[in-house]
């Protein structure tokens, strides 16, 4: 499900001037008899009426300019994220730092921007592992996104110590299965659960390139105006919070079609 902006109050109020302002230079060039009038030649009163005389008469304008608004700013949006995704598709498909999940080589590829700490991550976590069994050809990356407090940091850092064990994915859906808030005993317990080794976990979570990982994951997500989690990035869109199966499916299918 992809969300649409609304105009903001001041977009609103901008359009509401514009409109004042068309309205009174349609209604001013012709007088009530039909004959041509100068704005000049009447008072600021004598304006303001004609002005509102104008918008009385013809509400709908108001509406019509309004939904001609919301259409062209979906459309230079949409226009902006395709020159972002454009300029950093190397950073959001292919950066080394970002685990690969599904297939390695598939043809499709699917980002997502995640916290572990996210309840609609955890709800959308099952729908993509379904996704990923329904289609070999789907390609997974993984962007480490821990927004909501030092918890998930935690787990952030501690999940991409795992992929230097091999043992990545296993990790982020244990993490998942654990249904509970994701703090530094669960992540160390979990770690231990799954056989990775907990004090070389450690260690490596405070390496330099871990933390530069989740700061460039950030950086993406701005560039991407993804403020929240999930995110999803596929082809050329980027699809703000949670989604159901059929949606997903429609989406890396209409990628795979812009191949």
């Amino acid at each position: 499900m992809i969300h649409k902006s609304k105009p903001s109050g001041r977009a609103i109020g901008k359009m509401v001037r514009f409109l004042v302002l068309a309205g009174a230079a349609a209604w001013l060039a012709l007088g009530p008899h039909g004959q041509a009038i100068a704005a000049g030649e009447m008072s600021q009163d004598q304006f303001d009426k004609r002005v509102r005389d104008y918008i009385l008469a013809h509400p709908e304008v108001i509406m019509e300019a309004l939904q001609s608004l919301d259409a062209r700013q979906r459309e230079a949006e949409a226009k902006e994220a395709k020159a972002t995704l454009a300029a950093k598709a190397d950073d959001i498909f292919h950066d080394p730092a970002s685990p690969v999940g599904g297939n390695a080589k598939g043809d499709v590829t699917m980002a997502e921007f995640f916290d572990y700490n996210c309840p609609y991550c955890r709800q959308v976590a099952p729908v993509m592992a379904q996704a990923v069994a329904d289609d070999p050809q789907l390609r997974i990356v993984y962007k480490e996104f821990p927004i909501l407090g030092p918890d998930s940091v935690f787990a952030a850092k501690a999940a991409l110590a795992a992929e230097r064990q091999g043992k990545y994915v296993q990790f982020h859906k244990a993490l998942y299965d654990a249904k509970t808030r994701v703090t530094e005993a669960v992540v160390l317990r979990v770690a231990a659960e799954i056989g990775l080794d907990v004090p070389r976990l450690k260690t490596d979570m405070q390496l330099p390139d871990i933390q530069a990982a989740i700061d460039r994951n950030a950086q993406l997500a701005q560039a991407l105006k993804i403020s929240g989690t999930p995110g999803f990035v596929v082809g050329e869109q980027i699809v703000p919070g949670a989604t159901d199966l059929a949606t997903m499916k429609e989406l890396i299918k209409q990628a795979r079609a812009g191949k």
